[in-house]
């Protein structure tokens, strides 16, 4: 396979290696982008976390609970400055209040009745577009629910009430006091804003994200010369540490990183009167995943003078 300089500079920018790093890695790796990268790792030229620092796309995160049930709906526009707009941030309430009273999948918001329009979510949307002059799609959605206990929320770089660039939902069940419980609730949500876990227990963690951290840790290890067997334990206490570090209860709480958040958790049961379980979580960074594609303002230019 043929390395690209397109490709090279993209790995680039997803791990901050170094060029004929990133075009060894890929040629290693018969131009695999995510192999690419656990080879950079697993030779300590790259970080896990590294991000790209394309900029993602534009809109606003909505929030909206009930108590019991919350939900966090993630709308996208075109720029920043439709994002700034009122009407614009309407909807987006809008379809989070929507959103309460459905299933909470993307299929299931925007087939719902939007009662602004009596229309549906879907086509209210594309009636704003009209109007607004901007594309927007509904792109994502998350409700959390519990029979008794309460789904606390946070919003962080809020816009306005209940909109911002992210959202974070934590479901906590248990028969206790709601004001303890919502306190705790949000000191968490807050937490998941800060650190991102992967999933709330140790055991819950995928196992293919697992399993290449793994490989990954070896590959590493390897490199030390030590004996099979001492890799081994090398890499299981890695492997530790790894869990440690992405699983929600594990974590050093941001709030007290002298106890975990399991720990505030069980702590904070003593005022709500009642033993809390952490059931669910759900985090939406505004425009996650998605990258606008860049272009070359000078070619741009250059191009139109030419034709």
């Amino acid at each position: 396979m043929t390395v690209t300089a397109a490709m090279v500079k993209d790995l680039r920018e997803k791990t901050g290696a170094g060029m004929m790093d990133c075009k060894k890695a890929l040629a290693e790796t018969n131009g695999d982008m995510e192999a690419a990268i656990d080879w950079l790792r697993a030779k300590g030229i790259a970080k896990a976390d590294k991000k790209s620092g394309r900029t993602a796309a534009e809109g606003l995160i909505g929030i909206a609970s009930a108590g019991t049930k919350a939900v966090v709906v993630e709308i996208n526009s075109e720029t920043d400055f439709v994002a700034r707009n009122e009407a614009f941030q309407d909807i987006v309430r809008g379809v989070a209040n929507v959103a309460l009273g459905t299933d909470g999948t993307v299929d299931g918001v925007a087939k719902a009745t939007y009662p602004a329009t009596g229309k549906s979510v879907e086509d209210s949307i594309k009636d704003a577009i009209a109007t607004i002059g901007e594309n927007m799609t509904l792109r994502r959605a998350e409700l959390l629910q519990v029979e008794d206990g309460v789904v606390a929320t946070y919003v962080h770089n809020a816009a306005g009430e209940g909109i911002g660039k992210l959202g974070v939902l934590v479901a906590l069940k248990s028969t206790g006091d709601k004001e303890a419980l919502n306190t705790i609730g949000r000191q968490v949500a807050m937490h998941i804003a800060a650190t991102n876990p992967l999933a709330i227990r140790a055991e819950e963690v995928d196992a293919a994200v697992a399993e290449r951290e793994r490989n990954v840790f070896i590959e590493q290890s390897r490199a030390s010369g030590k004996p099979d067997n001492i890799i081994e334990k090398m890499v299981e206490g890695r492997m530790r540490k790894f869990f440690e570090e992405v699983a929600l209860l594990s974590q050093a709480f941001v709030m007290n990183p002298d106890i975990t958040v399991g720990q505030a958790v069980k702590d904070a049961e003593k005022l709500a009167g009642a033993p809390i379980e952490v059931t669910g979580m759900a985090r939406l960074l505004l425009g996650e995943g998605v990258e606008k594609e860049e272009t070359d303002f000078a070619a741009e230019v250059a191009a139109a003078a030419k034709g």
